[in-house]
């Protein structure tokens, strides 16, 4: 069953390197949003099997944490997966304290082990 993912917060270029990463290592859609209300609007209309958020929002460099914090405490979308889209350790620690999963950064799109780490979420249950 093909499974959808969220990418928010990147430009269109990032968007494109993102989802051509997913889709052809797994069956899923990537599907783009700019922000937290469009995130969260989008969770509620969609089964989506993970949200990536970038650390910085491309449409106004706000921090992609506000949107993970609006994701989390949302109760009945809290559980739903979501990686930070950063290649700094310290802020895939902070968003990993937030509740978030690992993520992994843009430089690593062509990492098998980011395969690996999106495996859990978006490979065939």
């Amino acid at each position: 069953m093909t499974k959808t993912v969220v990418d928010c917060g990147n430009c269109g270029p990032d968007f494109h390197s993102i989802r051509q990463f997913v889709t052809s290592n797994f069956d899923a859609v990537v599907v783009q949003s700019h922000d937290a209300e469009e995130t969260l609007k989008l969770l509620r209309q969609r089964d989506v099997a993970l949200v990536t958020v970038n650390r910085k929002l491309d449409r106004d460099y706000s921090d992609g944490m506000e949107v993970v914090n609006a994701i989390k405490a949302e109760e009945d979308l809290a559980d739903v997966p979501v990686m930070l889209v950063t290649n700094y350790e310290e802020h895939q620690q902070a968003a990993m304290e937030a509740g978030c999963v690992r993520g992994f950064g843009k430089l690593a799109l062509r990492d098998s082990r980011t395969v690996e780490l999106l495996q859990p979420y978006l490979g065939s249950n």
